[in-house]
């Protein structure tokens, strides 16, 4: 889809357009109900579809390989940031969401699908996006149980496509050739992160 390739700058669409802030009970508490598990890539994971005009529907890996897992930190809160993949006028989504306070993970995105997550379309095809409730400037947000469960989430992706779990194939989205982000950001431990993933 031509259209996908000039997606706007997930930092323009994901900075400013914050809903109203959600009660903390309404972010710790049970998920939302669960769509059949059959709807998820990742058993334990929430679906929470995306709107279909923020992705590209395709039959990964046969179409593209899957050779990266893409680490971002969404400058929002969850609920708000499964609220902007759902709007069809944000042309913006990821994979997955990890929530901060228990680890919760919500899809969004099929993994044969390219989400419209590292402001590169190469990159996208070839990725899987997983995005991080909180702020680069904020560590208090990345709490163990979200390292432990996003760790968990990447070391299965890597598993299932034969990725290798070391930095040259699970990037920041800072890292993403073209890219005028900065998440993760200074304040993430990869050497905490690699080492959980290369434990799952």
């Amino acid at each position: 889809m031509e259209r996908a390739r000039s997606v706007p700058s997930r930092r323009t669409l994901l900075k400013g357009t914050a809903l109203a802030v959600v009660p903390a009970a309404l972010l710790t508490g049970p998920p939302a109900a669960a769509a059949k598990p059959a709807a998820v890539d990742y058993p334990g994971a929430e679906w929470v579809p995306a709107s279909t005009s923020n992705y590209t529907v395709a039959k990964r890996p046969s179409q593209y390989p899957v050779e990266y897992v893409v680490i971002h930190v969404t400058q929002e809160y969850f609920a708000d940031t499964l609220a902007i993949f759902q709007n069809p006028a944000k042309q913006v989504t990821a994979h997955y969401v990890v929530r901060s306070a228990d680890g919760h993970i919500a899809q969004c995105v099929r993994e044969k699908d390219v989400a419209w997550h590292a402001g590169n379309w190469d990159y996208n095809t070839r990725s899987i996006g997983i995005e991080h409730e909180g702020w680069v400037d904020r560590p208090e947000y990345f709490t163990n149980a979200m390292f432990e469960a996003s760790a968990a989430l990447t070391a299965s992706v890597c598993d299932r496509y034969g990725i290798p779990k070391d930095r040259e194939h699970i990037l920041g989205h800072v890292e993403v050739p073209g890219t005028d982000h900065t998440d993760p950001g200074a304040l993430w431990d990869w050497t905490k992160y690699i080492r959980l993933v290369n434990l799952g």
